[in-house]
This record gives structure tokens, C-alpha cells and sequence, in this order.
């Protein structure tokens, strides 16, 4: 097997990215050449299809890819693998030859860091706000909880029925469409909040609902790890809200990817771990 690997990461505003740590960290302790690289297509003046491109020609393996990419790329790709083209959105693309396959592993990044964070949560009404690439992968992994109501809030009302149809179809849950304006008379009978939206993370600040719409027997969930506690993490917290922040998805997400890079299996733990020490922080 060969034991070198070139893959990456295309997305914008990827500067302060902890992929390539928690890449290249693993794969130090499985004892193998690995270099993950950052690619911000709008400082290279390239779009994302010149971009695949180039990756084949250069030798990657693979790269990840986040936002705002995670849809736009879909036409540039000759396969998707079945998870993938439910959600309608890749967030891992991997070469074989001159073919481009994508994968989305986001879904099982989601789903293991709030089984993680929140053990055992109530999930029968759950909010989420965006609907967006990483969107499509919380619904799918909070619809895999068992939810009995999922309310799907997107500026993009299309968008956001595309997905309730989809989830619906693949899954059976309900899922209600409405618009931001009306998320915080839904919060009123939630039991969980999701952010899936940029809206928090660095270089769109903010929060996607009014801290006083809030309540204690309310926990909420966020994608964003950059920075780890955002403005709606904290206020929750400051609250009495259980919460779950983007930590736990980033990191089982990023050893989903490395399996597809690599083959091997990843030391979920040790990641994790790898996570908190690269961030400074250690919450559960």
C-alpha cells in the first residue's frame, strides 16, 4: 500500500483551519507521509471545477471541501457515493484516476459529536436553522435520532423544501419549512436548537436567534468550531442550556475523511483529544 498521501481542504476563509492538523497528526501516528494543504479558490482566482482539476494533475488523493462549496461542486464530479446524492451536498472528494467521487461524511460527524456531547437527548422537536450544505447533513443525522418533528428555517425556502422532501422521503420524518422570522415562536415547544448556518463563525458574526429566546430546558447545537463558543454557544450557556459545539463534528468528521483518504482506520479518541489540545479548551 502506498503509505503517501497529498490531499486538502477548498473552502473560503480557511486560513485558521484545524484540518490539517488533525490530519496530519493522525496520520503521523499510523506512520505515514501526509500532507494536508489549504486551497481558498478566491485567492487563486480559480473556481472549484479548475481547482479538481488541478488537484488530479498534481497527485492529491483527495480533498475535503467546505463552505460555500459543498453543492457548487456536485457538477464538477463524475460519482457520488449514496449518501452524498441523498443529501445533495459533498463535503469529501476522492480521485481515481482522471474520476472525481464524492462522499459526505458531515452527516456522521454530526450525529457522533451530539451523541457525544448530549448524550441521550430528547430529539422529539428539534429546530434547525439552515439548510445549506451542511444543512442537509444535520437534518439527515437528526432525522436518524428518531425525531417526531423536524422545522427546517432557510432564507431560501426552496431550498430549504428540497431537503424537508428529501428527508421525508428517505426517512419518514416530518419536516415543517418555515421562514427565519418564524424560528422563535417554534423555540417556544422545541426541545433543540441547531445552528447550521455561518452565521457565528469568523468573518460573519452574529447569531441566528436572540439570546432571549433562549430557555434552560433548551439545548442547542452548533457546527461552527471557528471559534469554538460562538455568540449563540455562549448565550445558551449563560442561559442554562446543555449545548453542543462544532467540535464534535469537525473531529468525527475529519477521521470519516481520513478513512476514505487512507483506508486505515483512525483513532477516533486520540483526535478528539488531539482537537482539545490544538484549541486550548476540554469540554465533553
Amino acid at each position: 500500500m502506498d503509505r503517501r498521501f497529498l490531499v486538502g481542504l477548498i473552502g473560503a476563509n480557511i486560513g485558521t483551519s484545524m484540518s490539517p492538523a488533525l490530519h496530519e497528526l493522525e496520520a503521523d501516528r499510523q506512520g505515514l507521509r501526509y500532507l494536508y494543504q489549504l486551497i481558498d479558490p478566491s485567492l487563486l482566482g480559480l473556481d472549484i471545477g479548475d481547482l479538481l482539476v488541478a488537484a488530479k494533475r498534481l497527485g492529491f488523493r483527495g480533498v475535503n471541501v467546505t463552505h460555500p462549496y459543498k453543492q457548487a461542486v456536485l457538477e464538477f464530479l463524475d460519482e457520488l457515493s449514496p449518501e452524498a446524492a441523498l443529501l445533495g451536498a459533498v463535503n469529501t472528494v476522492l480521485f481515481d484516476g482522471e474520476r472525481a467521487t464524492g462522499h459526505n461524511t458531515d452527516r456522521y460527524g454530526f450525529a457522533s459529536g451530539l451523541a457525544r456531547q448530549l448524550p441521550g437527548v430528547d430529539t422529539g422537536h428539534v429546530v434547525q436553522i439552515g439548510a445549506g450544505g451542511a444543512g442537509a447533513a444535520v437534518a439527515s443525522a437528526i432525522a436518524g435520532t428518531g425525531t417526531g418533528l423536524l422545522t427546517l428555517a432557510d432564507l431560501d425556502r426552496q431550498r430549504a423544501q428540497r431537503l424537508a422532501d428529501a428527508i421525508t422521503g428517505s426517512t419518514g420524518t416530518a419536516v415543517d419549512v418555515i421562514g427565519p422570522d418564524e424560528v422563535p415562536s417554534r423555540l417556544a415547544g422545541a426541545d433543540g436548537l441547531v445552528n447550521a448556518t455561518p452565521i457565528g463563525m469568523e468573518g460573519h458574526p452574529g447569531m441566528p436567534v436572540a439570546a432571549q429566546h433562549l430557555r434552560p430546558e433548551l439545548w442547542v447545537a452548533d457546527v461552527i468550531y471557528r471559534p469554538l463558543e460562538t455568540g449563540l454557544i455562549r448565550a445558551a450557556r449563560e442561559r442554562g442550556c446543555r449545548v453542543a459545539d462544532g467540535g464534535g463534528m469537525v473531529v468525527y468528521q475529519a477521521a470519516a475523511s481520513f478513512r476514505l483518504f487512507t483506508g486505515l482506520t483512525p483513532d477516533e479518541e486520540l483526535m478528539y483529544a488531539d482537537f482539545h489540545a490544538l484549541t486550548g479548551v476540554r469540554r465533553e
